[in-house]
Parts: structure tokens; sequence; C-alpha cells
């Protein structure tokens, strides 16, 4: 009976060379996982960056026809009494300032995407490399 309670403690425990076995598996596994953190990581701040390249696309288009609508109203302006350049002047200021709030809106998620780093998984890998060395020092 001491044999078979014997056996069942070295089942749960492995030996040093079993533990040396399995750790090219589980370095290669650490690797592949850092290796997919930092794939999503970069995906998520490329999203991040392109919106934000988006929203000033969004705000070049406003400006455009701001100005457009501007000069219309610097010629009713001129050539015309009150009413009608009032009118294209509110419009014009209008188109100014949503594309004021889009560039700022642009401007805070290209903050948020650029660059373009994936500072955890680097961290990550970092504290992985220590853990390493700080295993190599405890074995000499």
């Amino acid at each position: 009976m001491s044999f078979l309670n014997g056996s069942k403690e070295k089942e749960g425990r492995k030996s040093v060379f079993q533990l040396i076995g399995d750790l090219p598996g589980l370095i290669s596994t650490l690797i592949r996982d850092e290796v997919e953190q930092l794939k999503r990581e970069v995906v998520t701040r490329l999203k991040a960056a392109g919106i934000g390249i988006g929203l000033f696309a969004g705000a070049a288009v406003f400006l455009y026809f701001a100005g457009f609508v501007l000069l219309t109203a610097a010629i009713l302006g001129i050539s015309v009494a009150l009413p009608p350049w009032l009118a294209a002047l509110i419009v014009g200021v209008v188109l100014l300032l949503i594309a004021v709030v889009l560039a700022l809106l642009g401007l805070s998620r290209l903050k948020k995407g650029v660059p373009p780093v994936p500072k955890e998984s680097v961290d990550s890998v970092k504290d992985d490399v220590k853990a390493f060395k700080g295993v190599q020092q405890y074995d000499r």
C-alpha cells in the first residue's frame, strides 16, 4: 500500500528533468501569447489613429465648404445690403465651428493612437526577461 501512496505523491510532483523538458514548451507558449497581445494592442492603437484621421478629414471637408460660404458672404455683403450676406455669414460661422469641433476630436483620438507602440506588451516582455534573468541567477 505504501508503494501505491508513494507513486500517487510522485504523480503530482515533477522531477527537475521533467520541468526542464517542459521549459521550451512554456517559453514558446509565453512568446506566442506576448505576440498575440502585441498584435491586439497595435490594432487597437491603429484603429484609434484611423478614427482620428477620419475626423480630421471630416473637418477638412467642412472647412472647405465653410470657405466657399464665407466667400459667398463677402460677395453678398459687398453687392447687396444686410440680409443676404448676414445669412451666409451665419452659415459660414456654423460650418467653421463644426470644423473646429471635429478637428479637436480628431486630435484627441489621434493622440490616443500615436505612436502605435504597444507599451503594455513591451512592458510585459521586459518583465518576462527580468523573470528569466532572475531564474538564471538563482540556478547559480
